[in-house]
């Protein structure tokens, strides 16, 4: 497993916060693996786009396909930002100004030999800024203020959980392998590399839209965890008219959007609706026995109750069998 080593200075600086380019290169990566089925919606409004773009740029095809390995991808994809929340445009200022040996030395580290267009093409870094634009403009800026009410919901659910249960609570449910190891030590992923020594240095942890916790590095001062986001794409959900016509459009969407415990500032940040009107419906579901609540730290969380599962799930029994 890879771990990073901290100090008491690297935590107390530690920092959440989003980044666009982050956001862009994790759609990059969705658009050419599996994913999960939250994913798939997304994936499929933008997967034939994303196809015929790389047909009609071999560089971008290229790039594409050499700078993504199994646990590795190509540094000058994956920098972290020098503050959080910046504009696209601000962070792909240190890519543009790599030279054609560095794109191919980085790319080199994922793939050997590199195919013959990389190696006959000048301009490598402007090309690849015209991809993640491509990504930006096209798959995630049309819907990126309700991505960043997601996000930011994300980030202060779990900031508000570090007075409460410190660094172990923070780190908890942030991917499958991170974890808080104690005498300051943080696994990160469960690849097989060297510890990562952070101590004195910046760190920040990146919510973004992605399958899972992602690592980078400025060398030699910053470091990041780029991670999933609770509630990814949760307003792509559905639910049924039947349990539409029971409850009401919104309160059946927050019904079925609590099947795991969700905070008040989520569902107001997926859902677009007030605070006061999301407060109302979670009053009234929660009275109905539908849900479940309890305080955690600062927030409240929702989630289904043994009825509320009923409810939501009776609906679908009456849908014919997929052929």
């Amino acid at each position: 497993m890879s771990e990073f080593l901290v100090d008491a200075d690297t935590l107390v600086t530690a920092r959440f916060g989003t980044s666009q380019l982050t956001e862009t290169v994790s759609a990059l990566k969705l658009l050419r693996v599996p994913v999960e089925p939250w994913f798939r919606p997304w994936k499929d409004a933008h997967g034939r786009a994303f196809q015929s773009q790389l047909k009609q740029h071999p560089v971008w095809a290229a790039i594409v396909e050499s700078a993504f390995g199994t646990s590795w991808a190509a540094d000058f994809f994956t920098v972290p930002p020098l503050e959080p929340d910046l504009a696209l445009e601000d962070e792909l200022g240190p890519l543009l100004a790599l030279s054609d040996d560095h794109i191919r030395a980085d790319l080199s580290v994922v793939r050997t030999p590199l195919p013959r267009i990389l190696l006959d093409t000048s301009g490598l870094a402007a090309e690849a800024a015209g991809l993640l634009r491509w990504i930006w403009t096209t798959t995630i800026e049309p819907e990126w203020p309700r991505r960043f009410r997601v996000l930011q919901a994300d980030i202060v659910s779990r900031t508000s959980r570090l007075s409460e249960q410190g660094w172990s609570g923070v780190l908890r449910g942030l991917g499958p392998d991170v974890r808080w190891l104690g005498d300051g030590r943080i696994q990160v992923n469960r690849w097989d590399y060297p510890v990562t020594d952070v101590r004195g240095h910046d760190l920040m942890f990146i919510a973004a839209h992605t399958q899972r916790v992602n690592v980078s590095w400025r060398l030699p001062d910053r470091f990041a965890l780029a991670y999933p986001v609770t509630g990814i794409f949760a307003t792509t959900a559905t639910p049924d008219e039947p349990l539409v016509q029971l409850l009401g459009r919104n309160r059946a969407r927050i019904l079925a959007e609590a099947v795991s415990p969700v905070s008040t500032t989520l569902l107001v940040a997926t859902t677009g609706l007030s605070l006061a009107t999301v407060s109302d419906h979670l009053r009234v579901l929660t009275d109905a026995g539908l849900l479940e609540r309890r305080r955690s730290g600062r927030s409240v969380l929702y989630w289904q109750s043994d009825t509320g599962r009923r409810v939501v799930r009776r609906p679908a029994s009456n849908r014919p069998e997929p052929r």
